[in-house]
């Protein structure tokens, strides 16, 4: 896996589911009332071996009705038996649903009482405005809450998550995140930009599985070709490692690309240059659970001839 050095190559031109069956008479059993015909025709006397056989015709008779009813019983409730179940389902659905509400009602009132009224006088001080240092931009990945992770407060950093944590150059026009950017470094006057990448990043694994020559036709695959040229770099630098592997080595390189991308925004760019801001890579592997983190020079010659950047402060928090 490659981790970012003191001085690395970063490319100012990045680019990323019947019949009716009578009722039976209780008083009046079948079988007796033919043998009863039977004998009358025959007489008292009659041949029983003929009575035995009309018997066993009129039981085998109704042997088959009786068959055949419970055959129609078991076949005719089965559009009830399913909706029953379907019922259920839905049911079952609702209450999970009102379930989870119900958690999420009472997180909240655990919030209220246990930070928001004892901290009351800074909660009514944001009410008024907010003066965030630093700016975050994250994946949007559930298991990747930078409040979580690195405790940020209210108040503390505006935040922003999308796919693979992504900063598209300024020359690809407006988008949700270069909003957020613009309203967070001229507005909130904010102090630090983080992108945060990630292990296991599902936005990285589909950059990674794009074919070079392949216009993206999907919206997640026209969103991450941003990050194409950290997957160009990973593909150079990475080839002979297996594909996780690569894309292990991409999740870092893709925080790289965005850092640059960041560069390209004028008014950024001037406030690194002038040290109002400092622009920081950060990395979260929640298989092991440490945190990598860089920060770009600020200096005035931070990019050379070359369009190279240099990396300093780089830590590992484990």
């Amino acid at each position: 896996m490659a981790v970012p050095s003191s001085s690395f190559s970063l490319s100012m031109n990045t680019l990323s589911n019947s019949s009716s069956i009578p009722a039976s008479n209780p008083s009046l059993d079948p079988s007796k009332a033919s043998v009863l015909r039977t004998q009358n025709v025959l007489g008292s006397k009659g041949n029983s071996e003929g009575i035995e056989q009309t018997q066993l015709r009129l039981c085998g008779a109704n042997l088959k009705t009786n068959s055949d009813l419970k055959l129609q019983a078991s076949r005719e409730p089965a559009g009830v038996t399913k909706e029953l179940k379907s019922d259920k389902s839905e049911r079952m659905a609702g209450v999970e649903h009102v379930d989870l509400f119900n958690e999420m009602k009472q997180r909240f009132l655990s919030f209220k009482k246990h930070k928001y009224m004892k901290d009351l006088e800074h909660y009514e001080k944001l009410a008024k405005g907010q003066a965030p240092k630093f700016m975050v931009i994250a994946c949007a990945d559930s298991r990747v809450c930078p409040s979580s992770i690195l405790g940020f407060q209210p108040g503390e950093a505006f935040v922003v998550r999308n796919v693979a944590n992504m900063v598209p150059p300024h020359e690809n026009g407006p988008s949700e995140t270069n909003a957020a950017l613009e309203f967070a470094v001229n507005s909130l006057k904010v102090e630090n930009i983080l992108v945060i990448g990630h292990s296991c990043c599902g936005g990285i694994r589909a950059l990674m599985s794009m074919h070079d020559d392949v216009e993206p036709s999907s919206l997640i695959g026209s969103w991450v070709s941003v990050g194409m040229d950290a997957r160009v770099k990973t593909k150079a630098a990475a080839h002979l490692l297996n594909f996780d592997q690569q894309c292990k080595h991409c999740e870092k390189e893709s925080v790289n690309c965005s850092l640059v991308n960041l560069l390209s925004y004028p008014w950024v760019e001037e406030k690194v240059r002038n040290g109002e801001l400092d622009i920081h890579g950060g990395y979260y592997d929640f298989v092991d659970c440490s945190f990598e983190k860089w920060t770009l020079y600020k200096e005035n010659n931070m990019k050379d001839k070359s369009g190279k950047v240099a990396v300093k402060d780089r830590a590992l928090w484990f």
